[in-house]
């Protein structure tokens, strides 16, 4: 008997959903405090997950929902980088 592989499932901070990790982006704060985007989900430090959607990143923007993940306050310039990275990635 063949077991079926787990897909781990990671939920989106701007739309809420549920989804296979490979499906979202991961968002991370480093341990020196700088937020960008891991596009190879490896990098060192703690992790949120956004859609590659860019109304996904539009809404956790406004609702300062990753704030509220790292804990620390995230400067417009991050925010702009991420939207074009995510649009770059589509």
């Amino acid at each position: 008997m063949m077991q079926q592989k787990r897909v781990p499932m990671r939920k989106c901070t701007g739309c809420g959903e549920m989804k296979p990790k490979r499906e979202l982006v991961r968002v991370v704060r480093s341990p020196d405090g700088s937020v960008s985007l891991d596009l190879t989900g490896k990098k060192n430090g703690r992790g949120a997950y956004v859609c590659r959607n860019p109304q996904c990143l539009k809404a956790a923007r406004r609702a300062k929902r990753f704030e509220r993940a790292f804990g620390c306050a995230i400067p417009d310039e991050v925010y702009d980088a991420m939207e074009r990275d995510i649009s770059q990635d589509e």
